[in-house]
Protein backbone atom coordinates (compact mmCIF):
# COMPACT_ATOMS: atom_id res chain seq x y z
CA UNK A 1 0.00 0.00 0.00
CA UNK A 2 1.85 2.88 -1.39
CA UNK A 3 -0.88 5.63 -1.51
CA UNK A 4 -1.38 8.34 -1.03
CA UNK A 5 2.11 9.41 -1.25
CA UNK A 6 4.02 10.66 1.72
CA UNK A 7 5.27 14.37 3.06
CA UNK A 8 7.38 14.24 5.83
CA UNK A 9 8.14 16.45 8.18
CA UNK A 10 11.38 15.81 8.84
CA UNK A 11 14.37 13.82 8.13
CA UNK A 12 18.28 13.84 8.42
CA UNK A 13 19.22 12.43 4.92
CA UNK A 14 21.78 15.32 4.62
CA UNK A 15 23.47 14.23 7.93
CA UNK A 16 24.77 10.51 6.03
CA UNK A 17 25.42 12.65 3.00
CA UNK A 18 28.19 14.87 5.21
CA UNK A 19 29.03 11.60 7.09
CA UNK A 20 29.56 9.48 3.91
CA UNK A 21 31.54 12.22 1.08
CA UNK A 22 31.11 11.94 -2.48
CA UNK A 23 30.27 8.08 -2.51
CA UNK A 24 27.10 9.13 -0.43
CA UNK A 25 26.30 11.09 -2.99
CA UNK A 26 25.85 8.31 -5.78
CA UNK A 27 24.66 5.69 -3.42
CA UNK A 28 21.68 8.47 -2.63
CA UNK A 29 20.29 7.70 -6.64
CA UNK A 30 21.28 4.01 -7.37
CA UNK A 31 20.39 2.46 -3.10
CA UNK A 32 22.12 2.81 0.40
CA UNK A 33 22.54 1.67 3.94
CA UNK A 34 20.12 4.37 5.32
CA UNK A 35 16.73 5.22 5.60
CA UNK A 36 16.42 6.89 2.39
CA UNK A 37 17.24 6.68 -1.47
CA UNK A 38 15.86 7.02 -4.26
CA UNK A 39 14.96 3.42 -5.10
CA UNK A 40 13.09 2.75 -1.21
CA UNK A 41 11.40 6.26 -1.72
CA UNK A 42 9.77 4.98 -5.04
CA UNK A 43 8.91 1.33 -3.02
CA UNK A 44 7.60 3.39 -0.23
CA UNK A 45 5.29 5.67 -1.48
CA UNK A 46 7.52 8.62 -0.07
CA UNK A 47 7.19 11.88 -2.35
CA UNK A 48 9.20 13.94 0.30
CA UNK A 49 9.22 16.11 3.09
CA UNK A 50 11.76 18.38 4.85
CA UNK A 51 15.42 17.87 4.54
CA UNK A 52 17.22 18.95 7.68
CA UNK A 53 20.72 20.75 7.57
CA UNK A 54 22.03 19.68 11.26
CA UNK A 55 25.12 20.75 12.97
CA UNK A 56 26.84 17.53 14.52
CA UNK A 57 28.10 17.72 17.67
CA UNK A 58 30.75 15.55 19.16
CA UNK A 59 29.29 12.75 20.94
CA UNK A 60 28.99 9.15 21.42
CA UNK A 61 26.44 8.04 19.65
CA UNK A 62 26.66 4.28 20.69
CA UNK A 63 26.63 6.01 24.42
CA UNK A 64 24.20 7.34 24.49
CA UNK A 65 21.87 4.91 22.57
CA UNK A 66 22.86 2.62 25.38
CA UNK A 67 21.72 5.13 27.57
CA UNK A 68 18.36 5.68 26.11
CA UNK A 69 17.75 2.10 26.48
CA UNK A 70 17.35 2.04 30.48
CA UNK A 71 14.40 3.11 32.56
CA UNK A 72 15.53 6.35 33.32
CA UNK A 73 18.21 8.60 32.13
CA UNK A 74 19.42 11.72 31.53
CA UNK A 75 22.07 12.53 29.09
CA UNK A 76 23.88 16.03 29.29
CA UNK A 77 22.91 18.63 26.65
CA UNK A 78 26.19 18.82 24.41
CA UNK A 79 27.90 22.48 24.68
CA UNK A 80 26.70 25.38 22.32
CA UNK A 81 28.62 25.41 18.82
CA UNK A 82 30.41 28.28 17.38
CA UNK A 83 28.42 30.42 14.70
CA UNK A 84 31.32 30.89 12.59
CA UNK A 85 32.25 26.47 12.36
CA UNK A 86 28.92 26.03 12.09
CA UNK A 87 27.88 28.21 9.08
CA UNK A 88 30.61 26.15 7.49
CA UNK A 89 29.01 22.89 8.27
CA UNK A 90 25.57 24.47 6.53
CA UNK A 91 26.80 25.56 3.23
CA UNK A 92 28.68 22.28 2.78
CA UNK A 93 24.96 20.81 3.61
CA UNK A 94 23.34 22.59 1.20
CA UNK A 95 25.62 22.09 -1.16
CA UNK A 96 24.88 18.68 -0.77
CA UNK A 97 21.35 19.21 -0.83
CA UNK A 98 21.78 21.20 -4.29
CA UNK A 99 24.39 18.58 -5.83
CA UNK A 100 21.16 15.77 -5.11
CA UNK A 101 18.79 17.80 -7.23
CA UNK A 102 21.63 18.48 -9.69
CA UNK A 103 21.68 14.61 -9.98
CA UNK A 104 18.00 14.10 -10.09
CA UNK A 105 17.35 12.76 -7.07
CA UNK A 106 15.16 15.47 -5.82
CA UNK A 107 14.16 18.79 -6.32
CA UNK A 108 14.06 21.99 -4.04
CA UNK A 109 10.79 23.54 -3.53
CA UNK A 110 10.50 26.88 -1.97
CA UNK A 111 6.21 26.69 -2.93
CA UNK A 112 3.21 24.69 -2.29
CA UNK A 113 2.58 24.39 -6.03
CA UNK A 114 5.85 23.28 -6.57
CA UNK A 115 6.12 20.69 -4.13
CA UNK A 116 2.72 19.24 -5.54
CA UNK A 117 3.97 19.16 -9.27
CA UNK A 118 7.07 17.34 -8.31
CA UNK A 119 5.26 15.09 -6.05
CA UNK A 120 3.04 14.16 -9.06
CA UNK A 121 6.34 13.66 -11.53
CA UNK A 122 7.49 11.04 -9.34
CA UNK A 123 10.92 12.97 -8.05
CA UNK A 124 11.23 14.04 -4.17
CA UNK A 125 9.91 17.49 -3.14
CA UNK A 126 12.46 18.61 -0.61
CA UNK A 127 12.06 21.95 1.30
CA UNK A 128 15.62 22.77 2.80
CA UNK A 129 15.16 22.92 6.98
CA UNK A 130 17.63 23.77 9.13
CA UNK A 131 17.51 21.85 12.62
CA UNK A 132 19.08 24.33 15.21
CA UNK A 133 19.77 27.96 14.61
CA UNK A 134 23.92 27.95 15.57
CA UNK A 135 24.78 28.70 11.52
CA UNK A 136 22.45 32.10 12.11
CA UNK A 137 24.60 35.52 13.43
CA UNK A 138 23.08 37.60 15.87
CA UNK A 139 22.61 40.39 13.11
CA UNK A 140 20.45 37.67 10.97
CA UNK A 141 22.85 38.27 7.62
CA UNK A 142 22.87 34.32 7.46
CA UNK A 143 19.26 34.11 7.74
CA UNK A 144 18.99 36.45 4.46
CA UNK A 145 21.22 34.74 2.48
CA UNK A 146 19.98 31.47 3.05
CA UNK A 147 16.66 32.50 2.34
CA UNK A 148 17.71 33.71 -0.80
CA UNK A 149 19.53 30.35 -1.47
CA UNK A 150 16.36 28.24 -0.53
CA UNK A 151 15.79 28.19 3.28
CA UNK A 152 11.98 27.87 4.34
CA UNK A 153 12.02 26.00 7.53
CA UNK A 154 13.96 26.70 10.81
CA UNK A 155 14.02 25.16 14.24
CA UNK A 156 15.50 27.76 16.91
CA UNK A 157 17.55 24.76 18.96
CA UNK A 158 18.30 21.47 18.15
CA UNK A 159 19.03 19.73 21.93
CA UNK A 160 21.97 22.00 22.97
CA UNK A 161 21.63 25.84 23.41
CA UNK A 162 22.01 28.71 21.02
CA UNK A 163 22.03 32.39 20.94
CA UNK A 164 18.30 32.14 20.34
CA UNK A 165 16.92 29.51 22.76
CA UNK A 166 17.71 26.45 24.80
CA UNK A 167 16.90 22.98 23.53
CA UNK A 168 15.51 20.33 26.28
CA UNK A 169 17.80 17.51 26.96
CA UNK A 170 17.37 13.67 26.56
CA UNK A 171 15.74 13.08 29.32
CA UNK A 172 13.31 10.76 30.80
CA UNK A 173 10.74 11.05 32.76
CA UNK A 174 10.61 14.55 32.38
CA UNK A 175 8.50 17.38 30.92
CA UNK A 176 9.96 20.00 28.66
CA UNK A 177 10.03 22.79 31.15
CA UNK A 178 13.68 22.44 31.56
CA UNK A 179 15.26 26.15 31.52
CA UNK A 180 14.29 29.53 30.42
CA UNK A 181 12.48 30.82 27.08
CA UNK A 182 14.17 33.25 24.22
CA UNK A 183 17.02 35.11 25.00
CA UNK A 184 16.44 38.61 23.13
CA UNK A 185 18.22 37.54 20.00
CA UNK A 186 15.67 34.88 19.52
CA UNK A 187 12.50 37.24 19.90
CA UNK A 188 14.24 39.41 16.98
CA UNK A 189 14.97 36.08 14.87
CA UNK A 190 11.07 35.00 15.93
CA UNK A 191 9.60 37.96 13.87
CA UNK A 192 12.40 38.16 11.35
CA UNK A 193 11.09 34.73 10.12
CA UNK A 194 7.32 35.88 10.48
CA UNK A 195 8.44 38.57 7.91
CA UNK A 196 10.51 36.81 5.55
CA UNK A 197 8.02 33.45 5.93
CA UNK A 198 10.26 31.15 7.52
CA UNK A 199 8.53 28.17 8.64
CA UNK A 200 9.31 27.96 12.54
CA UNK A 201 9.59 24.43 14.26
CA UNK A 202 9.29 24.02 18.12
CA UNK A 203 10.80 20.30 18.38
CA UNK A 204 13.32 20.27 20.70
CA UNK A 205 12.95 23.97 22.04
CA UNK A 206 11.75 24.17 25.72
CA UNK A 207 8.75 24.56 26.99
CA UNK A 208 9.17 28.33 28.30
CA UNK A 209 10.49 28.94 24.76
CA UNK A 210 7.02 27.10 22.90
CA UNK A 211 5.34 29.65 24.68
CA UNK A 212 7.72 32.86 24.08
CA UNK A 213 6.92 32.15 20.37
CA UNK A 214 3.19 31.38 20.64
CA UNK A 215 3.19 35.10 22.13
CA UNK A 216 5.08 36.35 19.78
CA UNK A 217 4.95 35.04 16.85
CA UNK A 218 2.09 35.40 13.74
CA UNK A 219 2.26 32.61 11.96
CA UNK A 220 1.10 28.89 12.86
CA UNK A 221 2.67 27.18 15.70
CA UNK A 222 4.51 23.95 14.12
CA UNK A 223 6.61 20.99 15.63
CA UNK A 224 7.66 18.78 12.88
CA UNK A 225 8.72 15.79 14.82
CA UNK A 226 7.36 15.60 18.17
CA UNK A 227 4.93 13.15 20.01
CA UNK A 228 2.75 13.12 22.76
CA UNK A 229 3.78 13.23 26.26
CA UNK A 230 0.58 11.74 27.69
CA UNK A 231 1.70 8.67 26.12
CA UNK A 232 5.70 9.30 26.37
CA UNK A 233 6.51 11.33 29.42
CA UNK A 234 9.78 12.15 27.42
CA UNK A 235 11.36 16.20 27.33
CA UNK A 236 10.91 15.76 23.58
CA UNK A 237 6.83 15.14 23.64
CA UNK A 238 4.86 17.80 24.13
CA UNK A 239 2.06 18.47 26.54
CA UNK A 240 -1.88 18.59 26.17
CA UNK A 241 -1.76 22.33 25.93
CA UNK A 242 0.79 22.52 23.37
CA UNK A 243 -1.33 20.35 21.41
CA UNK A 244 -4.66 22.41 21.78
CA UNK A 245 -2.49 25.83 20.95
CA UNK A 246 -0.64 24.42 17.79
CA UNK A 247 -4.68 23.39 16.55
CA UNK A 248 -6.12 26.99 17.45
CA UNK A 249 -2.68 28.85 16.04
CA UNK A 250 -3.58 26.63 12.73
CA UNK A 251 -0.24 24.89 13.07
CA UNK A 252 0.84 21.34 12.77
CA UNK A 253 2.66 18.47 14.83
CA UNK A 254 4.83 15.65 12.68
CA UNK A 255 4.56 12.19 14.09
CA UNK A 256 7.64 11.58 15.25
CA UNK A 257 9.34 8.00 14.49
CA UNK A 258 11.95 7.65 17.13
CA UNK A 259 11.33 4.84 19.46
CA UNK A 260 12.35 6.27 22.37
CA UNK A 261 9.85 9.54 21.92
CA UNK A 262 6.83 6.78 20.31
CA UNK A 263 7.26 3.66 23.58
CA UNK A 264 5.53 4.43 26.93
CA UNK A 265 8.84 3.72 28.55
CA UNK A 266 11.18 5.88 27.03
CA UNK A 267 13.41 3.43 25.53
CA UNK A 268 15.05 3.39 22.53
CA UNK A 269 14.78 -0.15 21.09
CA UNK A 270 13.47 -0.68 17.93
CA UNK A 271 10.51 -3.14 19.35
CA UNK A 272 7.62 -0.78 18.92
CA UNK A 273 3.81 -2.04 17.86
CA UNK A 274 2.73 0.17 15.02
CA UNK A 275 -0.48 0.42 17.37
CA UNK A 276 1.51 2.28 19.61
CA UNK A 277 1.89 5.24 16.56
CA UNK A 278 -1.62 4.79 16.33
CA UNK A 279 -2.13 5.81 19.50
CA UNK A 280 -0.03 8.95 19.69
CA UNK A 281 -1.88 9.95 16.40
CA UNK A 282 -5.47 9.63 18.02
CA UNK A 283 -4.27 11.77 20.69
CA UNK A 284 -2.77 14.06 18.64
CA UNK A 285 -5.64 14.40 16.30
CA UNK A 286 -8.09 14.83 19.60
CA UNK A 287 -6.40 17.36 20.62
CA UNK A 288 -5.06 19.68 17.80
CA UNK A 289 -7.89 18.60 15.11
CA UNK A 290 -7.74 16.70 12.32
CA UNK A 291 -6.49 19.35 9.90
CA UNK A 292 -3.11 20.13 11.89
CA UNK A 293 -1.46 16.35 12.50
CA UNK A 294 0.75 14.99 9.69
CA UNK A 295 3.83 13.17 9.90
CA UNK A 296 7.83 13.52 10.57
CA UNK A 297 9.63 10.44 10.67
CA UNK A 298 12.95 11.46 11.67
CA UNK A 299 14.07 9.03 9.10
CA UNK A 300 18.45 9.18 8.94
CA UNK A 301 18.78 10.32 12.25
CA UNK A 302 17.18 8.05 15.04
CA UNK A 303 15.88 4.57 15.46
CA UNK A 304 12.66 3.68 14.03
CA UNK A 305 10.06 1.28 14.44
CA UNK A 306 11.34 -2.11 12.91
CA UNK A 307 8.16 -3.01 11.34
CA UNK A 308 8.86 0.29 8.96
CA UNK A 309 12.49 0.40 9.42
CA UNK A 310 13.38 2.39 6.11
CA UNK A 311 11.13 4.24 4.09
CA UNK A 312 10.20 1.74 2.13
CA UNK A 313 8.32 -0.04 5.22
CA UNK A 314 5.73 3.16 4.81
CA UNK A 315 3.30 0.58 3.24
CA UNK A 316 3.24 -0.80 7.05
CA UNK A 317 2.00 2.13 8.68
CA UNK A 318 -0.17 2.90 5.72
CA UNK A 319 -2.09 -0.14 6.07
CA UNK A 320 -2.51 -0.57 10.08
CA UNK A 321 -3.99 3.29 9.83
CA UNK A 322 -6.57 2.20 7.10
CA UNK A 323 -7.43 -1.10 9.46
CA UNK A 324 -7.54 1.40 12.52
CA UNK A 325 -10.45 3.10 10.77
CA UNK A 326 -8.81 6.22 9.41
CA UNK A 327 -10.89 6.41 5.89
CA UNK A 328 -9.61 7.65 2.76
CA UNK A 329 -10.06 11.51 3.42
CA UNK A 330 -8.11 11.25 6.62
CA UNK A 331 -5.72 9.67 5.28
CA UNK A 332 -4.84 12.20 2.64
CA UNK A 333 -4.76 14.56 5.05
CA UNK A 334 -2.85 12.87 7.55
CA UNK A 335 0.12 11.53 4.88
CA UNK A 336 0.30 14.91 2.66
CA UNK A 337 -2.49 17.75 2.50
CA UNK A 338 -2.07 18.61 6.04
CA UNK A 339 1.28 20.04 5.36
CA UNK A 340 1.11 21.41 2.04
CA UNK A 341 -2.17 23.35 3.57
CA UNK A 342 -0.12 24.58 6.68
CA UNK A 343 3.06 25.73 4.02
CA UNK A 344 0.32 27.75 2.06
CA UNK A 345 -0.58 29.42 5.41
CA UNK A 346 2.80 29.95 6.59
CA UNK A 347 5.21 30.94 3.54
CA UNK A 348 4.85 34.32 2.09
CA UNK A 349 6.01 34.25 -1.80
Amino acid sequence: MNTPLIFDGHNDALLKQFEGGRAARSAFSTGNEHHIDVPKAKAGGFGGGFFAIWVPSPMDEDGIFEQMMQPEYDIPRPSAVDQGFALGVAMKQARMLADLESDGALKICTSVADIAKTMQSGTMAAIMHMEGAEPIDRDLDALHVLYRAGLRSLGLVWSRPTIFAEGVPFRYPSTGDTGPGLSPAGFDLVRECNALGIMLDMSHLNEKGFWDVVETSDAPIVATHSNAYEICPHARNLTDDQFRTIGQSGGMVGLNFATGFLRPDGQMKAEVALETMLRHLDHMIKLAGEDHVGLGSDFDGAMVPEAIGDISGLPNLRAAMVAHGYDEALMEKLCYRNWLALLERTWKL
